[in-house]
């Protein structure tokens, strides 16, 4: 077992003539936290579908190892199914049904909705259901998980939640992740390594690393930092509070320091 679960090398996408990424080249190692962020528009969602496999590159090559379950942006749990049964979906491997009961249970009692097993989907809350789903995804041990924009549709307050608690689960199951997102906030408290992409055709614009331990805080100078140059570098400076310059060049002497 290698500890490379991915690498993209020189790869470019098109759609007929519209180039969406190009020459882009990464490696994602096991136990990674990757944030993927860039302007809107920009191939983020199309580079999550050639790393599932949805797509295939234009050009390059792409490797993975291992298995990997995605997350969308919209609902994707079944309605008629119940949240425990929802769950269960993702344990169809396991033929014997006490042992995948016994899974169930233990996945509910990860996302705190142990007591939550027979309700439906609409008898549940926003953050609930994503829960449900993450426990799903969950459910088969994959070896990456792909989120892309997973929290985008709920409320700020159960954003910060649901984010707390996907900490709180990968501390309990680890997991290899990359995750889409519009929001540098979630992506400073979550991820190791966020990538920012640059306009389309996309390439890979900057690359920052943060070693502070999690849970964060979104206030701890590191994130707030982190954000101010990933602000910087999406060209978004402007009407930042405070000496935004200070902050920018505090980081990028910090990641000097650590050979970054």
């Amino acid at each position: 077992m290698t500890d490379e679960l991915l690498r993209l090398e020189n790869v470019s996408h098109s759609f007929g003539t519209t180039e969406v990424l190009s020459d882009l080249s990464l490696e994602i190692e096991r136990g990674d936290f990757v944030a993927i962020v860039g302007p809107s528009g920009c191939g983020k969602t199309t580079l999550l579908n050639l790393i599932s496999g949805f797509y295939e590159p234009t050009s390059g090559s792409l490797t993975r190892e291992g298995t990997m379950r995605m997350v969308y942006q919209h609902d994707g749990l079944f309605p008629w199914l119940t949240a425990g049964e929802n769950i269960a979906l993702g344990l169809r491997h396991l033929v014997a049904v006490n042992e995948r009961r016994n899974q169930v249970n233990r996945l509910l009692r990860m996302t705190q909705l142990l007591d939550f097993s027979s309700h439906f989907p609409h008898q549940l809350s926003g953050g609930m259901r994503r829960r449900v789903e993450l426990a799903r995804v969950l459910a088969g041990e994959a070896d990456l998980l792909l989120l892309d924009e997973p929290f985008s549709a709920l409320d700020y307050q159960t954003r910060v939640r649901i984010r707390r608690e996907l900490v709180r689960i990968l501390s309990l199951q680890p997991c290899t992740v990359i995750l889409v997102t519009h929001d540098i906030e979630e992506a400073t408290e979550l991820a190791d390594r966020i990538i920012v992409l640059s306009e389309r055709p996309a390439r890979i614009q900057y690359e920052l690393r943060l070693r502070l331990e999690k849970p964060r805080e979104i206030t701890h100078p590191e994130v707030v930092r982190a954000t101010a140059l990933i602000l910087e570098q999406l060209g978004l400076r402007d009407g930042l509070v405070g000496d935004t310059a200070e902050t920018i060049n505090s980081l990028s002497a910090m990641n000097a320091l650590q050979g970054r």
